[in-house]
């Protein structure tokens, strides 16, 4: 499993200590040194199901600052997957890729279900 997060935000720190506790084997990615591309977002993206809000870190500063509420619903998927390529800030963190899951936030009864 790939999970990438950001070391200083207290809901990887809290999903990080959940892994651990659950004996689950990942590779950790910082989300700044190393954004996601978009081929990655694309196919984490098609693979998880999820609406493509829900890639988005709606709480940072960042997506305030660029107004992104507003932005976003008149933008293509194809757009707001370059966007969110572009600053690993506007990822929603912590983010878990596994081979058949793809989880954005930290929801223990979600990572519960999906990784068994």
């Amino acid at each position: 499993m790939l999970f990438i997060c950001y070391p200083k935000c207290s809901t990887c720190k809290k999903a990080k200590k959940w892994l651990d506790e659950h004996n689950v084997e990942y590779t950790e990615r910082h989300i700044v040194e190393n954004n996601p591309t978009y081929d990655e977002l694309k196919e984490w993206f098609n693979k998880s199901g999820l609406p493509i809000k829900r890639f988005f870190n709606t709480s940072g500063l960042l997506y305030k600052e660029m107004k992104l509420k507003d932005k976003l619903p008149t933008m293509s998927e194809d757009k707001q997957l370059q966007l969110l390529a572009t600053n690993g800030m506007l990822v929603k963190r912590p983010l878990i890729v596994g081979e058949n899951t793809v989880l954005t936030g930290f929801k223990e009864s979600e990572w519960s279900e999906a990784i068994k």
